[in-house]
């Protein structure tokens, strides 16, 4: 196919896309913006296009979720683009990296092995496999390999099962419980703001290890308070806005009257 055909090809697939960011990159005739760009200038838009597909998911939009998952996938073919140009990788060496994974972490569908067995032993297994790779890859201490850019209770809850699989956790929920008790106190005596800082930052890892005991994922956890959080303030807002006033308007005494009016109305329609 001539280059102009596959530019324009409504069915092109992801040459097509390839084709497009090498023109974007071409030092000659490429967009200024896009070829000053490197790894770590887009690696931002990376993870904001992540979470919209996430948005999108949570939302239920399909549609928007199509969008979403595209630019997602350019994010892809951005940085294997970047990776070409520096003899690194290509987007092609970079999908058969991925599928030489997907085999070889799934002997019971690609293997010998059987596939009766119980979710939790293929996931024992999955970590045996994945343990290997990473010997294989130098990273042999307990920590190696969870990734620095994760959301930092996501990181924390990583880190955290990590230690337990060698035996470095609490043995039951109370004496989580009774630790965060201990940190809540320890942030109440800090006198600095750098030891308060430090505290509040120990405080955090102590919930995020409840909540991995606990079965809760607490990123979720948090996205859910959030959004409650906003459905009842906007209705508060909505409250107000049938007096013909504003929250800047109104008091801190007001609005937490119209906060629990507007949390028995939700339990009363549950």
């Amino acid at each position: 196919m001539e280059n102009n055909d596959l530019l324009h090809a409504k069915d092109g697939g992801i040459e097509r896309l390839l084709y497009i960011m090498r023109r974007l990159r071409d030092p000659d005739t490429g967009c200024p913006w896009d070829i000053e760009q490197s790894f770590s200038s887009i690696a931002p838009y990376t993870i904001e296009e992540a979470y919209e597909v996430a948005d999108a998911i949570a939302r239920g939009d399909m549609a928007d979720l199509k969008g979403e998952l595209g630019d997602l996938l350019l994010q892809t073919v951005y940085h294997t683009a970047i990776g070409e140009e520096e003899g690194l990788f290509t987007f092609h060496s970079v999908a058969d990296a991925i599928s030489d994974k997907m085999v070889t972490r799934h002997p019971h569908v690609f293997g010998d092995q059987s596939r009766d067995k119980t979710a939790a032993q293929q996931t024992i297994d999955w970590e045996t496999i994945k343990a290997a790779e990473r010997a294989q890859a130098d990273q042999t201490r307990a920590l190696d390999g969870v990734a620095l850019g994760l959301p930092a209770l996501t990181r924390a809850v990583k880190l955290q099962k990590r230690a337990a699989r060698v035996g470095f956790d609490w043995p039951d929920v109370e004496q989580v419980l009774d630790k965060l008790r201990e940190e809540i106190d320890e942030l109440k005596e800090a006198k600095s703001a750098a030891h308060r800082h430090e505290e509040f930052g120990d405080l955090m890892f102590v919930m995020a290890n409840l909540a991995r005991h606990m079965g809760i994922d607490p990123e979720q956890a948090l996205r859910d308070t959030n959004e409650k959080f906003t459905r009842r303030f906007n209705s508060v807002e909505v409250k107000l806005q049938q007096d013909g006033r504003t929250p800047s308007q109104s008091n801190l005494a007001e609005m937490d009257a119209l906060w629990d009016e507007v949390k028995r109305e939700e339990t009363i329609s549950e």
